[in-house]
């Protein structure tokens, strides 16, 4: 059964906002098409609700090359998170992590170290992102899970996890290798996750340059740079086989947008593109939150609990997208999932959906959740609520 989008006792609870009931909707603004990518696939998603504003090939799989990197700094962001590991441990770099001593890493980017040499998690962590160091990747692996392969292990289950089901991982660093590959699409959902997951690992991506051992690097994402973006991130990738790859991220207000340019021709190409898919977005898109993480939408009758009402909400995905100037001719709406709720109610059980609106159109969907646990009420009053529930279904909501 549909409901409105709120009570007058909701609203006065501050459950919903104002905008919601917005008498009369006026017809939106046309937008202008998405902009022409040049590049084999890309994507464009606000980070806040996920919604995906341009995409092309997004879900065709190609090599990730040093995007890889992403879920090498995701897994040792994690590490670091879980007290596993320390920034302040030093590292003994193994002869697999020098670049002279091992095939693979010639010609390739490094941060310079040297079997048995003592460096510091912070500094490895650094190498792998400002730098894109293949061999400080290694090194990091090996002291996090004893070896390359246990670490591409973790790689491939945090992947699992986040659902990228078009991607896998059969290196630390990124260089071409056979059944390696991911998407568009899954690098967003995976620079999604860093962003949300380990926020101070993400931070390490903006910072411009890096010194180790007197050699100065600057990062290679040359968008922190530039005047016309709030740009914070993440990751280059260019290999023989994969072209020219981007995932890039910046902030405009409260707004955040992803951007990933998967196999374009040159390196500039890959900035100019990723540039123009962000200044698109945030020129004519906004993030809204009509419904806080820890608001109540709305309150709806218990039967057989505690409390005779529970607060219904949105939880953490009270977040959308929606077109400039819009706002204001935002509605919803809510259906149960089923007819009554009876206790016991656990916190964060789905209970129904949330439909946003515009133009009468459903633009946006989201589960509506128990904010607060309910518990089962004692036998006299849930006696009382059985009858009162038998009169109800009699006599209508008069006996609720």
């Amino acid at each position: 059964m549909m409901h409105d989008a709120f009570s007058l006792r909701g609203l006065a609870a501050g459950c919903a906002l104002l905008f919601l009931v917005a008498p009369a909707v006026q017809a939106a603004e046309q937008l202008p098409d998405a902009p022409s990518i040049n590049a084999r696939a890309w994507i464009l998603m606000d980070y806040a609700s996920g919604k995906v504003l341009s995409e092309g090939n997004a879900d065709e799989k190609l090599d990730p090359a040093s995007l890889t990197k992403i879920m090498t700094s995701y897994v040792v962001g994690q590490a670091i998170k879980a007290g596993k590991i320390k920034l302040t441990d030093m590292v003994t770099v193994g002869r697999d992590a020098w670049a002279t001593g091992n095939p693979a890493l010639r010609g390739s980017s490094v941060m310079f170290l040297k079997p048995g040499m003592q460096v510091s998690v912070e500094d490895l962590n650094k190498g792998v992102i400002i730098q894109s160091g293949n061999d400080a990747s290694i090194a990091i692996a090996d002291y996090v899970a004893g070896s390359q392969d246990a670490f591409v292990s973790l790689m491939n289950g945090y992947a699992k996890k986040m659902g990228l089901t078009n991607t896998t991982f059969m290196t630390v660093h990124g260089l071409d290798a056979p059944g390696q590959f991911s998407t568009a699409r899954d690098m967003a959902l995976l620079t999604k996750a860093m962003i949300h997951d380990v926020p101070e690992e993400y931070a390490v991506h903006k910072e411009k340059e890096f010194t180790f051992n007197k050699i100065r690097q600057p990062n290679r994402n040359r968008l922190l740079w530039s005047s016309n973006l709030n740009a914070d991130g993440v990751k280059t990738g260019t290999t023989a086989g994969a072209g020219y790859n981007l995932v890039s991220s910046a902030t405009q207000g409260d707004m955040r947008l992803i951007a990933v340019v998967l196999g374009t021709k040159t390196d500039r190409i890959r900035f100019n593109e990723s540039e123009k898919l962000l200044t698109w977005g945030f020129r004519f898109f906004e993030t809204v939150t009509p419904i806080k993480p820890d608001a109540t939408f709305v309150t709806q009758r218990v039967w057989f609990g505690d409390s005779n009402e529970a607060k219904l909400g949105a939880g953490e995905a009270g977040s959308i997208t929606l077109p400039k100037g819009q706002l204001k001719n935002l509605k919803a709406s809510y259906t149960l999932n089923q007819p009554q709720l009876t206790a016991p109610l656990e916190k964060g059980q789905v209970v129904g959906t949330i439909d946003f609106k515009l133009n009468d159109k459903t633009i946006e969907q989201r589960p509506l959740i128990v904010m607060e646990s309910v518990k089962e009420g004692g036998f006299f009053s849930r006696m009382i609520d059985f009858v009162l529930m038998k009169l109800h279904g009699w006599f209508g909501s008069w006996f609720s």
